[in-house]
């Protein structure tokens, strides 16, 4: 069986076009920039490249275990999607809400911050709350179980295995693509000058908290739809 034959190929590049379509939106490195940018103020550029590496490579890792395992580890838990989404769009409001909140930092403060937020500190960071659920929340990682689910067929087991294949690629260049914005992001949002990224940064909060309230209505209708419509039948 020639595994180069146009029909998987196809199978591959379908995949990769599905998953980066169904999952690019959502993560919307670009939106997330201004918060990496606030997170790591007191860093230099050579720690804020590493980390953003770190971020990128942390994306792509989770959004892969997503797609490969996620349906199955949620099935083992008895744990369901609207249940998902309902808890990490709760974390997401509650950091754009902090967010929003907080005071602007002056330059005593600022000077304070360089010290306290070391290198070491910041790699804490990386995961939780940088990649998760900052960049990659509850909404990219429902989406990602949900392509990993579909992509599994049973059909045969070679297109499995290239539509996973085209899935699993999607999760790199989206990780690479995170990887990229976060390195280069100061540089875009020094052109903007100091009032301009304060305002730019309390938007993305607002928009990150209106994300995160979507994100808890979607799965709080996941789970109530089907009562209701058990009662209608009823």
């Amino acid at each position: 069986m020639d595994f180069l034959s146009l029909p998987y190929l196809a199978f591959y590049g379908k995949s990769l076009l599905f998953a980066l379509i169904g999952i690019l939106p959502i993560i919307n490195p670009l939106a997330s920039a201004p918060l990496f940018v606030d997170y790591t103020r007191g860093l230099s550029d050579e720690a804020r490249t590493r980390l953003a590496r770190r971020i990128g490579h942390s994306v792509m890792v989770l959004l892969s275990c997503a797609m490969v395992m996620g349906s199955y580890v949620l099935d083992f838990f008895g744990v369901s999607l609207p249940a998902v989404r309902i808890a990490g769009g709760m974390v997401v409001a509650s950091i754009a809400w902090r967010m929003l909140g907080a005071q602007q930092v002056t330059s005593d403060d600022a000077t304070q911050m360089v010290h306290a937020l070391s290198e070491d500190k910041a790699i804490i960071k990386a995961f939780y709350p940088l990649t998760f659920p900052l960049t990659c929340g509850p909404g990219s990682i429902a989406v990602a179980i949900a392509i990993g689910a579909s992509l599994h067929t049973r059909r045969s087991v070679p297109e499995t295995l290239f539509n996973m294949a085209g899935g699993l690629t999607a999760a790199v260049l989206l990780g690479l693509l995170v990887s990229l914005t976060f390195r280069y992001s100061s540089r875009l949002l020094h052109r903007l000058g100091e009032t301009r990224k304060i305002v730019f940064l309390r938007l993305m909060a607002f928009l990150l908290l209106c994300v995160g309230v979507e994100i808890i209505w979607n799965g709080v209708q996941a789970l109530v739809t089907p009562l209701l419509a058990g009662t209608a039948a009823s």
